[in-house]
């Protein structure tokens, strides 16, 4: 008979609630139970853990996250510099610059009529309201804004910090685009077009043909050059989605040009979908080493959750314990102009950074 010893040495502890708990402590406490409460501990150790290294880190953020009422949470954890760089679908930021400009998402009903709803004008995100014509508005606006831009390609990045500079000298008001401008922070939006921020953009360009042109090619080579710059990286992703797989193939496409790049040091997600129906979005940490994205001894953890659960309890931990990084760990950019600097050494224009 096998010695039961080497598996039988850590016996788990029933969650016990009491008053006045911070949220690091009841954390602490899901260490000791079991399945996403567990995983949600080690993710929040972990991200403790990435806080601590000389490391850059990547913000990946998919799903209806910012209708869903965690815009704010995001913004906070770019303001803190939590991240360094943010991966975002198109929509998350389009929801947040509704909000920034004033408007409301509403508390709605996840079996409404929705022919109902559609006669009106009010849009459905779940059990979440929207109301489409000030949608309408918001996309007139961005247009409006895009005609005002010099006729040349951008980046989504370049595109990105601008936009959020203009909201910013506009509302004052606090979001994600407003936090990354305010902070330096690089946003990328890998699939623009698939959003109401790409509707904006192209009604911009039937005002004025020459404007509204994205390169999201220079995106792919200014997230590559970070990596080769800054060869320890983090990803951490909210929902899985393009924003996952542009962090991944980032560290992917560096090795390609700097062959000691090995992946990620570290990964956590938060996902709700599962690996067996092959999609990227739920495909598991360890199945992204096959293909050289995170390092073969990275320090990863997956949350099988909704993000509208774990983040809010993550984010709070953080606060809880006033979790800072060292200084000298995190970057300095230069986003003002069409090619992005670190510590005021730009990248090259339009190529691959050598490698040194």
């Amino acid at each position: 008979m096998a010695d039961s010893s080497h598996f039988l040495h850590s016996p788990t502890k029933p969650f016990r609630a009491e008053p006045n708990l911070k949220a690091d402590e009841i954390l602490k406490q899901m260490e000791h139970i079991s399945f996403q409460g567990r995983n949600l501990a080690k993710a929040y150790r972990t991200w403790k853990r990435i806080l601590n290294e000389d490391v850059l880190i990547f913000l990946g953020v998919a799903g209806a996250l910012s209708a869903g009422g965690l815009r704010l949470l995001i913004a906070q954890i770019i303001a803190n510099r939590w991240i360094d760089c943010v991966v975002s679908t198109g929509a998350n930021l389009y929801h947040d610059l509704h909000e920034t400009r004033g408007r409301h998402h509403y508390i709605g009903d996840a079996s409404a009529d929705d022919s109902l709803l559609q006669k009106a004008h009010v849009d459905r995100v779940y059990d979440t309201y929207a109301n489409e014509d000030e949608f309408i508005d918001n996309d007139n606006w961005i247009a409006n804004y895009v005609t005002t831009l010099e006729a040349r390609p951008y980046t989504s990045r370049e595109f990105l910090f601008k936009l959020g500079k203009h909201l910013w000298d506009e509302t004052g008001n606090e979001g994600i685009l407003t936090s990354a401008y305010r902070a330096n922070v690089p946003i990328f939006c890998p699939a623009i077009a698939d959003s109401s921020i790409g509707m904006g953009l192209s009604q911009g360009r039937h005002l004025k043909p020459d404007v509204g042109y994205i390169d999201v090619i220079g995106d792919v080579i200014e997230s590559t050059n970070l990596v080769i710059r800054r060869r320890r990286t983090a990803s951490i992703v909210l929902g899985g989605g393009t924003p996952k797989n542009f962090i991944n193939q980032a560290s992917v496409q560096a090795e390609f040009y700097c062959p000691e790049i090995n992946g990620h040091q570290y990964a956590l997600q938060i996902v709700t979908d599962v690996p067996h129906y092959g999609g990227a979005s739920g495909s598991s940490l360890s199945e992204a080493q096959s293909w050289g994205k995170l390092s073969s001894n990275a320090d990863r953890v997956t949350v099988q959750a909704d993000a509208t659960l774990a983040l809010p309890l993550l984010v709070s931990g953080l606060v809880s314990t006033n979790s800072q990084r060292k200084s000298e760990a995190i970057p300095c950019f230069d986003l003002s102009s069409p090619i992005m600097s670190i510590e005021g050494i730009p990248f090259p224009k339009g190529r691959y950074e050598e490698h040194r």
